[in-house]
């Protein structure tokens, strides 16, 4: 079974500042350095220290060439909190780049990144039962878990809430999400309540200005669930905030940035 699905548009990756850049990819070059050698000899894993936002085209698929599952992209640091990107119908992969490396930075505290890669030609309440399996191993060592979701990769955070049975606190965020739009034969429902240690946050896109969605007649956002809601302005970074770009919108909100008009 395969769901028709837009494809989400192209942004520009936005830049890290070059001395944050530096510093991290040294420190984090010299957890790598622990590692066994032949995970550290590969070109190819796309290990947090390697990403460059101002090549996210080639990282971006560096990211999508990784087997479907869960994948911790820090190295062997210690971190009390988790952050998990969920990619969305068709990814390329360039819009989670910046965003990976921002998340790893929040105000928060210390967080390991990680990246789940799942086959979008599943429906997402199956992406989001692989997604809560594989978070299992996370519970015993971070203590809470971020999730962050893109386009249909909303949808799969969104339902792996909905379903959240662990003792450890979720913090999950929903990203231009099509959650009024999931297609039969997906048993995927909207929730209408959440788990007492589940938080959710809808971060929504301007219909009209969003390349996957300004050419459907209603906005598939449009699904009103637990928690709050927010709409994105109309520029980022001095253009328009778009399908792909408002990954890294969230993203420096969750890291405690100020975004720029």
């Amino acid at each position: 079974m395969t769901l028709d699905w837009p494809q989400p548009t192209a942004a520009s990756a936005a830049q890290v500042p070059a001395g944050v850049r530096l510093l991290r990819r040294a420190l984090t070059i010299a957890l790598l350095l622990v590692l066994p050698g032949c995970e550290r000899g590969s070109d190819e894993f796309p290990w947090l220290a390697t990403l460059d936002a101002e090549r996210a085209e080639r990282d971006g698929k560096r990211l999508m060439a990784l087997p479907l599952g869960l994948h911790r992209l820090d190295g062997n640091a210690s971190h009390d909190g988790a952050a998990v990107a969920v990619h969305g119908w068709r990814s390329r992969g360039y819009e989670w780049v910046y965003p990976l490396l921002t998340l790893a930075d929040a105000e928060d505290g210390p967080t390991s990144v990680w990246f789940f890669r799942w086959d979008w030609s599943t429906c997402p309440e199956v992406a989001a039962g692989e997604l809560v399996a594989a978070l299992a191993g996370l519970e015993r060592s971070a203590a809470q878990i971020r999730l962050v979701g893109h386009s249909l990769g909303g949808v799969v955070v969104v339902a792996a809430a909905a379903s959240w049975q662990a003792a450890i606190p979720l913090d999950a965020h929903a990203i231009a999400a099509p959650l009024a739009n999931v297609a039969e034969p997906c048993a995927y429902r909207p929730p209408t309540s959440l788990p007492a240690n589940v938080a959710l946050h809808q971060w929504r896109t301007q219909h009209a200005l969003d390349g996957a969605f300004k050419d459907w007649p209603t906005d598939p956002q449009m699904v009103a669930t637990p928690g709050p809601t927010t709409r994105l302005p109309a520029t980022y970074r001095g253009r328009r905030l778009g399908h792909n770009w408002a990954v890294s919108w969230v993203a420096d909100r969750l890291a405690g940035n100020e975004t720029p008009p």
